[in-house]
């Protein structure tokens, strides 16, 4: 038994300093209404300007850092996909930012999947990362190798147990 979609029809704004991933976002994501932005001041005003229930938030190229930050502000839930800024450091910074999950762009094929997962927390008012280490921890094993995290030991073992609480007190 397949699981309703919960993307039918939400607004999302997907921004990416690269065509080609927005145009692959949009064929992923057809069920959504989607609107885009290729760039820092196009997402910002979009941000300020529009309500979304959901933003698809590059890093590199569009200031996604910044972007996270006015989307937080306008009460959009935010998602960062990055491929250049992919690090176990910028995981935890966009935790801690607010993000509600992060997705590695080699992963974008099944970026509604993790999109889904957050909406069902939202309305289970579960933690955003409930599935997070299910669903990238193993690639993050691959992509850096088994010592990646060394560096926040304490934040991993914490968002591992799920302890939502723990993982945002530690300071990174």
């Amino acid at each position: 038994m397949s699981r309703k979609n919960l993307l039918d029809g939400k607004k999302l704004l997907i921004v990416d300093d690269e065509r080609d991933v927005l145009d692959s976002l949009e064929e992923l994501l057809s069920v959504c209404q989607l609107t885009r932005a290729e760039s820092f001041i196009e997402a910002k005003i979009k941000l300020e300007n529009q309500h979304f229930d959901m933003a698809v938030l590059d890093i590199m190229g569009v200031d996604g850092f910044s972007l996270l930050d006015i989307a937080h502000k306008n009460g959009i839930l935010s998602v960062m996909l990055t491929a250049h800024a992919l690090t176990p450091e910028n995981t935890i910074r966009s935790y801690k930012m607010g993000a509600a999950y992060f997705i590695p762009k080699e992963k974008i094929t099944d970026i509604s999947l993790y999109l889904n997962d957050v909406l069902v927390a939202v309305q289970e008012k579960q933690n955003y990362w409930n599935t997070w280490m299910e669903h990238v921890g193993q690639y993050y094993d691959h992509r850096f190798g088994p010592g990646w995290r060394a560096g926040q030991p304490n934040f991993w073992k914490a968002l591992a147990k799920k302890d939502w609480k723990m993982a945002s007190e530690i300071e990174i």
